[in-house]
């Protein structure tokens, strides 16, 4: 069989079943990308038709831990220079924290190149002071889930086309 298809269909996420929802009550709010599932879940793999949005896949690097929350990973950031420390958080616990891109510009030493770094502060993108960043996406892939991750250029593709 096709090795992706069964590697994507093992990481496949439902909002449907016993204690879930329908397919006839879930509104636009269930089924929309929400700031939390950065890192998480999959902003475009999900299936057309009435199942979008409530049939997801998890993202590249996201895992869940044994209460049943799923968790991304990050790189530590102490005094703006970049560790190979990583830890796993929650959307609960990564709004606490001032988050940098992956692909933020870095000096060969691991710290910051400019003095503001592009980040995310409780699911808001800002500047911030490099002395200000917590962690740091462990890859520009984390977004997305294995499948989409393998679209050439994918970050210049019309949304659209990428779905």
């Amino acid at each position: 069989t096709n090795p992706l298809s069964e590697v994507t269909h093992k990481r496949r996420l439902s909002a449907l079943g016993p204690g879930g929802l329908t397919r006839e009550r879930a509104g636009f709010e269930v089924r929309d990308v929400h700031p939390t599932h950065y890192g998480r879940m999959c902003p475009i793999e999900t299936p057309e038709g009435p199942n979008i949005g409530l049939i997801n896949s998890l993202a590249t690097f996201a895992r869940v831990n044994k209460y049943g929350f799923i968790e991304t990973p990050y790189r530590k950031v102490v005094d703006g220079k970049v560790t190979d420390d990583v830890q796993y958080m929650s959307a609960t616990e990564e709004m606490r924290h001032t988050v940098a891109q992956a692909n933020a510009s870095m000096n060969p030493d691991g710290s910051f190149r400019n003095d503001l770094v592009s980040t995310r502060v409780n699911g808001d993108y800002t500047l911030a002071p490099r002395e200000n960043v917590d962690l740091i996406d462990v890859s520009p892939k984390q977004l997305v889930s294995v499948a989409a991750s393998l679209i050439p250029f994918l970050e210049n593709d019309d949304a659209n086309r990428a779905l």
